[in-house]
């Protein structure tokens, strides 16, 4: 599988780690009265969707930088690759 870093081009999937969800990125609020449920939901409890999903990947043999990959799980067809950092900005989630 190819993965088109936004920086670095075309890069093969094995210089990358998955990491999951891409929603990872909105941590619980560690004050909030209800963080004790909020972590435990974050943690423990996770979707796997048929069909196109965002997930979050490492790129851990160079640019060592986090992207959200959107990968069909059916067909493993990438449609999207953005630095995590971007999309946690455009989602309000740069806390």
């Amino acid at each position: 599988m190819i993965i088109n870093h936004p920086l670095l081009g075309p890069r093969d999937a094995q210089e990358f780690v998955y990491h999951g969800d891409a929603s990872l990125i909105d941590r619980p609020d560690a004050n909030a009265e209800t963080a004790l449920d909020d972590f435990h939901d974050y943690l423990y409890l996770r979707d796997n969707p048929a069909g196109s999903h965002k997930e979050l990947w490492f790129h851990e043999q160079g640019l060592r930088s986090w992207l959200v990959v959107t990968r069909d799980t059916t067909t493993q067809e990438i449609s999207l690759v953005e630095l995590a950092s971007d999309y946690a900005k455009r989602r309000g989630w740069d806390r």
